[in-house]
This record gives C-alpha cells, structure tokens and sequence, in this order.
C-alpha cells in the first residue's frame, strides 16, 4: 500500500431528489419530524420512503499508483464531479470507502476555497494554511504562483471583482505550486483561454514527470485527456464502464452514444450532450456534398456544405461558429472555423441558419466524428466559456470517388479552404 495514492472500493453516492428542504422550522415542527421518522422506523419503511433517489456513482473501485496521472471522462451527469468532491472531502459517499495517502490540493470549481473579501494576496496565504502549509513555505513558493497565474496587477484586489477567469489563473497556480502530493483538477480549466490552458497542461506535466505527484484530471477535452493522462476511467451513470489505456477508452467513450449521419436529412442536435452558456446553441444540422451521383455524401477531395440551424435568445454577433472533423481516436483533423477568415456571424433573437462550405475535403475515406463550437472569441477570453460546444454529434463516413486516393487521413491534421455562404 506504500506506493498507494488513492485506494476506491465499492465507492456509491446517493441523493433524493425532489424533497422540498424548508429553510427555518420551529420546536414543534421538529419534534414532530422526529416522531415520524421514529414511527416509519417501527412499521419498517426507511427514512427515504416516497422520496426520489438518484446514485451519483455506484460500486466504482480502482487504485491510483503514486507519481500516476488517471483521467476521468463521461458526459454531464456520470459521476464525475461528483467522484472528486468524494475524493477531496467536500462530501461524503454513501456506501463504500475512499483511503487518500498524501496532501491533496482540489480544483473542483471556480472559486472554491476562496474568501471573497479577502485580496488575492491573502487567499494564497489562506489556501497555503488549509494545506496544511507554514507561513515561509508559502512565502518561498509565493512569486512562482502570482508570476505563473498572471495577476501581479490585481494582486491585492478582493477576489470578488475577480473575472471568473483570473479566479481560474490564480486558483490553479495556488493548486500547482503549494506542492500538493495529490493534485484534483476538475473541468475548471475549460473556463481558460486557450494560451493559459496550454500553460496549465504543461505544468501539470512537469509535475508529475519531474516531480512525480499524482494527478487526477477530470476533463471533457479527449486530447489533452491523451496527452497529459497515463490512464483513464470512463464513467456512465455512476459505473465505471472501462479502464485503460486513453486511445482506447477514449475511443469507446465516442462511440457510445455516436450514430452515423445521414446526408441532406435535417439531424435534430437538442438532445446532444454538449456545454456552454445555452445563450446560442445548435438545434439541428444538415450536410451534403452537394453530388447526386455520390447520393450527396461527402467524399475525399469534395465539396462538403454544411446548414446549421442556431438559437439565439438575443441579438448578437458571434465570431467563432466552427464545425470540425475528428477521427475515431478524437484527433481533430480539420476545424472550419469562422474566426480564421475573420467573419463574424450575426444572429438575431431566435432561429437563424448559417451555411457554411468546405471547398475541398481533403479526408482520406473513413468515418470521422463532428464537433460543433459556438462563441465570440472576446466573451471566451472574459468569461471564459462558450456559448455552445458539441464534442462529438455524429459520425459522418467519407467514401471514395477518384481512383488515385491520395487524400490525407487519419493522423494527418489538414488544411481545407472554406466560406459562410449564406446567413438567413
């Protein structure tokens, strides 16, 4: 058990739902409460009759080497946030224990742990005496942390007029740096612009190549999830549904809920799992390549025309709307991206429908997946989250029509020359 991180065995989770939770209640409600509860009790009915129950997570178990780097994927709602909030103390599980062997430093959401009137100064100091840290060893790391989060400006500002982006730099660079022997990072760092979320993948690695800490990464971003973790979990409603090595479990977490699209029918996309504000979002989307002798599917060299049908709930310009091509393993091959020709899109309150054309598809044949991505690069950078973001909607199968084949493929990133249309 030496070289034991983080032991899990039979780890469940479960809350009620709907039960209506009064806020203020006098002596006599809560005798009466008490005697009902003693009364279920002698008839035989537990303290959860009637109520909705939901397990969060159910029989999880797995064990987690010193100096290891696990991933932890699923979509909204397979236990994963709720797997570190376990972990990291801030509940309790069920059913099942959870043995920790080291320091732990969580970063679960933005802004936990912080003190909202404090300064950004003081809740270094305050986050460092939680980790059970003393005062010269917060000291001697304190210049790294403020350098790496980019703040020194705002440095004694309360953390309340913070974006939630500078919440972010800091409360990661606070996890990264006060020398954590377990480090917990849930999906926080999406919130990041992409230049400090390379940073923040970079130091985990460092971390853990040089220094050898273990890492917990919870992360809907399947690349990095290949790149930065040794191992991965996939969860599905509680369960852990594989363990392994990241391409493959990875792989099988895009299949699972992935169907293959059908060429000029309308894909209804308001069930996709997918994150973002919701302020604009994609609710339906077609595609053709535009050849009725390939029975408009798309095929490698061709013209590829996608119609996306988007929801706003206000007027606005957006000037990141992109459709992108990945392989099975979630290489993103080809990202069609409207803040690359510099077009920004405007929408009016309710449904638009965008069309945007690739000229020339230069895929290999084979079944790719299609991601979506929705938002204004300015509002990403200050709030730091887009307005729609689909992962993976559908596979699309590109089939081959010339006889020469050379086509690039899989594990080949491409470039493909492309143009909105039309915006109605």
């Amino acid at each position: 058990m030496r070289d034991i991180a983080i032991h899990v065995e039979n780890l469940g989770k479960r809350y009620c739902i709907g039960e209506r939770r009064e806020t203020y209640g006098t002596l006599r409600d809560t005798l009466m409460q008490a005697m009902q509860t003693a009364l279920r009790a002698l008839r035989g009915r537990g303290s959860h009759h009637g109520k909705a129950e939901i397990w969060a997570l159910r029989d999880l178990s797995f064990e987690l080497k010193r100096g290891e780097v696990l991933g932890i994927i699923g979509r909204n709602g397979a236990g994963k946030s709720t797997l570190l909030k376990i972990l990291s103390r801030v509940t309790r599980p069920t059913v099942g224990r959870a043995w920790i062997h080291g320091r732990v430093g969580s970063l679960l959401e933005v802004g936990t742990g912080f003190h909202p009137e404090l300064t950004g100064r003081e809740n270094i100091y305050l986050n460092g005496a939680v980790l059970g840290m003393k005062k010269t060893e917060i000291r001697q790391k304190f210049d790294e942390i403020v350098e790496f989060a980019e703040i020194e400006q705002f440095l004694d500002t309360p953390v309340k007029r913070y974006s939630s982006g500078m919440y972010m730099r800091l409360a990661f660079s606070i996890a990264a740096h006060l020398e954590p022997e377990i480090l917990i990072v849930d999906e926080v760092l999406a919130v990041g612009d992409a230049a400090f979320r390379k940073k923040c993948l970079g130091k985990m690695q460092d971390i853990s190549s040089r220094e050898g800490r273990t890492i917990l990464f919870v992360s809907h971003d399947t690349d990095a999830i290949q790149r930065l973790c040794w191992r991965c979990i996939l969860l599905e409603h509680g369960h852990a549904l594989a363990d392994g090595d990241p391409a493959s479990v990875v792989a099988r977490y895009l299949s699972v809920h992935s169907f293959k699209g059908c060429p000029n029918a309308w894909i209804d996309l308001s069930h996709t799992a997918r994150m973002g504000t919701g302020e604009a979002r994609f609710v339906a989307l077609q595609f053709s390549s535009q050849c009725a002798e390939t029975a408009f599917q798309p095929y490698s060299k061709g013209p590829l025309e996608f119609s996306l049908a988007v929801e706003s709930d206000a007027a606005r310009s957006v000037g990141s709307v992109a459709v992108s091509l990945r392989d099975l393993s979630g290489l993103r091959l080809v990202n069609a991206d409207t803040v690359l020709i510099d077009r920004a899109i405007p929408l009016r309150k309710g449904c638009n429908l965008i069309r945007l054309r690739i000229d020339s598809l230069y895929l290999n044949p084979g079944v790719y997946r299609l991601g979506l991505w929705l938002a204004d690069p300015i509002t990403v950078y200050a709030a730091n989250t887009p307005y729609d973001y689909i992962e993976s909607a559908f596979e699309i199968e590109v089939i081959k029509v010339e006889s020469d084949g050379n086509g690039l493929g899989p594990n080949s990133v491409v470039t493909c020359d492309f143009d909105v249309v039309d915006v109605s």
